[in-house]
């Protein structure tokens, strides 16, 4: 069967290992291997400057063959075919894959030095293994910040030609994991990727996929469309690693389904334009910026809720002790004071040099600017809510320099206080000429209240303008990552009475499909499996 393909791939041959003999003799490519932070980055030959290159971005569940597909692709590009009964791997094995899992959310394989063989370009397949995984939806947001980091990196990744969402042909329905990785995949790019987005179809017999793809149209998702509107998805059945001595005509069959699956996917690359991926980091940033908004805009609310519910209770206590003020007599009464404290929160380390679970705050504010999530960055001047020099969460917009990355937060906590009438003139008279100081501390009390109004509606409309960026550029508006601030926006804005903003948002809300509905089943029960195995733990 086979020719001699000791000539033909002779050198590669010589700098790989060999796994298993026989037909197909099997070999592990050995790449050069680069750790980047938490990124790992594969490299396969030399790369030519004057040599066009396609990238890809694949994203699929475990067990939908995205390995396979990985090693498929290379082989392709290789010029490997059947006849030359040879395989080469270029992801490794299952059980070190697993281990080095634990130290890398994203693998990037470049493949130089093919080009001509079948494709007149090169390759760089980007490999999401941590979407959707056991670890939890935490990890999923450290999967979205390396994405982040690779884009907007020097030495990244800064176009992409593919967005393969890698599932089986078999597939009936999109389970509600599927849709959620889906969902957080499409979430990240801008309006220009739809055309690059493709179903790369997996375990195919190589007849038309007629019950995934209704599964793919009743989840929504964005995709490229061919001539009869449906989404664009190229069929693959890889076994060619397996053992040739049984079941050949099978076997070859599913080779056939493969080239071709590969000939016309490699094809649309060809063709397909590079997005540039400025848009896309401006969507990644616009959704970190909106969620630490939300999260700092709740807590901001909450502590002004809490400060005028102790004006009101001083104004009553004034208002009891109205004639004393008119006496100008001293008296002493007791509040529920609000103030800021510092919590310790657990903390810890991804990778080797990259913090993780720490919070990002203002010290002029006492705020926490970006808490949870701020997982990438090691120091405030590199975290994603800093926008030339100043942060773009804390409620005075501060410089970079007024923050720190520590292993606590801002909390806000209430105390009860003995004070006295000339205790209250300081507080909230502060800064007044002597001339004033007989002006009605009730009058001052009122000013108080009516700048916390204020504050939070400029708060508020921040928080908007945040969300119809997202609406300007993001490919997917509504995703999991925005569906929960929608809802606090929502009804914030309808406590303001502010019709024309809540209408907008209330629309935005509507467009939730099944596809969203079924992800956010998926993180329910993702976090209630987490909260119970808390529980059991006695955590």
């Amino acid at each position: 069967m086979a020719t001699n393909t000791s000539s033909k791939y002779d050198d590669i041959i010589s700098k790989s290992v060999l796994i298993q003999s026989g037909s197909p003799a099997r070999y592990q490519l050995i790449p050069e291997k680069e750790e980047i932070g938490t990124l790992t980055r594969m490299t396969l030959g030399e790369k030519h400057v004057n040599k066009i290159n396609k990238t890809i971005l694949l994203v699929g569940e475990t067990g939908a063959g995205k390995s396979a597909l990985i090693n498929a692709l290379v082989n392709y590009a290789m010029g490997v075919k059947w006849e030359d009964d040879v395989w080469f791997q270029i992801v490794e094995d299952e059980k070190r894959s697993q281990s080095e899992s634990q130290t890398s959310d994203v693998i990037v394989y470049q493949i130089f030095g093919f080009e001509d063989e079948t494709l007149p370009y090169s390759l760089t397949i980007i490999d999401t293994p941590g979407y959707g995984d056991t670890k939890g939806t935490e990890q999923d947001v450290r999967v979205s910040h390396r994405l982040l980091d690779w884009f907007r990196s020097e030495d990244g990744v800064h176009e992409i030609n593919a967005v393969g969402l890698v599932l089986k042909a078999t597939e009936n329905r999109l389970s509600d994991r599927l849709s959620y990785i889906f969902d957080s995949v499409v979430s990240l790019f801008g309006k220009d990727m739809e055309k690059n987005i493709v179903a790369l179809l997996t375990h195919s017999d190589g007849r038309k996929p007629k019950n995934v793809l209704k599964a793919l149209e009743a989840a929504n998702i964005k995709f490229a469309r061919n001539e009869k509107n449906q989404p664009v998805y190229f069929l693959f059945n890889i076994c060619q690693d397996d053992d040739r001595t049984e079941d050949t005509e099978d076997l070859k069959h599913a080779d056939e389904v493969t080239t071709k699956g590969m000939s016309q996917f490699t094809d649309f690359l060809g063709k397909a334009a590079p997005q540039k991926l400025i848009t896309t980091v401006a969507v990644l940033n616009s959704r970190i910026r909106l969620t630490a908004c939300i999260q700092n805009l709740q807590e901001r609310i909450t502590f002004t809720e809490l400060k005028q519910t102790e004006i009101q209770q001083t104004q009553e206590l004034l208002k009891k002790y109205e004639q004393e003020m008119k006496n100008n007599e001293e008296f002493t009464v007791e509040v529920e004071e609000v103030y800021k404290d510092r919590e310790t929160i657990s903390v810890g380390w991804w990778g080797w040099l990259f913090f993780y679970k720490a919070a990002t705050c203002c010290t002029v504010c006492k705020e926490n600017c970006h808490y949870p999530g701020c997982t990438v960055a090691r120091s405030p001047g590199s975290c994603e809510v800093m926008k030339d020099g100043r942060c773009t969460s804390c409620t005075r917009k501060c410089p970079t320099s007024d923050h720190v990355k520590e292993k606590w937060i801002y909390v806000t906590k209430t105390r009860k206080v003995k004070t006295t009438k000339e205790d209250m003139k300081k507080k909230y008279e502060k800064g007044k000429a002597e001339t004033e100081t007989k002006v009605n501390l009730l009058e001052s009390l009122q000013k108080e209240m009516e700048n916390l109004e204020a504050n939070k509606t400029q708060w508020l409309d921040e928080a908007y303008e945040h969300v119809v960026n997202l609406e300007k550029i993001a490919l997917n508006v509504v995703s999991l990552s925005t569906f929960v601030h929608l809802d606090v926006l929502i009804r914030e804005m309808e406590k303001k009475k502010d019709t024309e903003k809540v209408q907008k948002l209330k629309l935005m809300s509507s467009r939730v499909d099944k596809g969203l509905l079924a992800g956010l089943k998926y993180v329910y029960n993702e976090v209630f499996k987490g909260n119970k195995h808390d529980r059991d733990s006695g955590v």
